[in-house]
């Protein structure tokens, strides 16, 4: 579904992505972690068309899509979701989600009842009518979903959904990740929680200064000597499975 081909990008003398590779197949849940500064949202930011990459290719279904708009490439079923929340906050959450759908479909009624349908699965129903902005920082990251959800995407980036949430948030936030996963979605994940996306992630990419030192299950990453130095150290080993 999705290829990176030696992806490069550099904001004056740094580089800040450089040569990244890796695919991510239909269906799949595909973990990017690495320290803070690794190049992780930027790496997200360059396949979603915020930035152009310098160097390198990103496809999407074999297509090259390098250069096109983040709202081509959300015409195309890719789509993202933002570390640093900011829905819209004197809008309700339904409206908030209504955005999103709006990007496609033809209409406000088709685009309220897409929304209704995602706030649905997202478990915000109560929440329907209220203003974005009284929202704790769990519910907004829901929220964060919900109006990505109402692009239809066939491939959903995540980053840090999961950052900031206490324990029932992250569960329920877990739950909805396996239910979107469930229905055929793939999934592409940077996070910080290690326990969760040891649970979560079928693959793992490692980035450390901007560049992938790793690649694979898990349980492999969790022993690879490469990780452990550069990033994690015993408690990420203590933390696989």
């Amino acid at each position: 579904m999705l290829e990176l081909d030696a992806v490069t990008k550099r904001f004056g003398g740094l580089t800040a992505v450089g040569e990244v590779s890796f695919r991510a197949t239909p269906g799949e849940i595909l973990g990017i972690i690495g320290p803070n500064g690794a190049g992780k949202t930027t790496l997200f930011n360059v396949i979603s068309g915020f930035y152009p990459p310098d160097d390198g290719r990103v496809l999407l279904d074999g297509r090259d899509v390098s250069k096109l708009p983040a709202h081509q490439i959300c015409a195309l079923g890719l789509c993202r979701t933002f570390q640093l929340v900011k829905p819209f906050g004197n809008l309700s959450v339904e409206d908030n989600v209504m955005i999103g759908a709006l990007t496609r479909l033809p209409s406000v009624a088709a685009a309220r009842e897409e929304a209704r349908r995602v706030i649905a699965l997202c478990r915000l129903e109560a929440l329907a009518g209220t203003a974005a902005r009284s929202l704790p920082i769990g519910l907004r990251k829901r929220l964060e979903v919900a109006r990505a959800l109402a692009t239809k995407p066939r491939l959903l980036l995540l980053d840090e959904v999961m950052a900031g949430l206490n324990a029932t948030e992250l569960r329920e936030m877990i739950t909805l990740i396996r239910t979107l996963h469930a229905e055929g979605l793939g999934l592409i994940i940077i996070e910080h929680i290690m326990a969760a996306m040891m649970r979560l992630a079928h693959r793992i990419v490692v980035l450390h200064h901007g560049e992938k030192i790793a690649e694979g299950p898990p349980e492999s990453i969790a022993r690879d000597p490469r990780v452990v130095d550069a990033y994690l150290g015993e408690e990420f080993v203590l933390a696989g499975p």
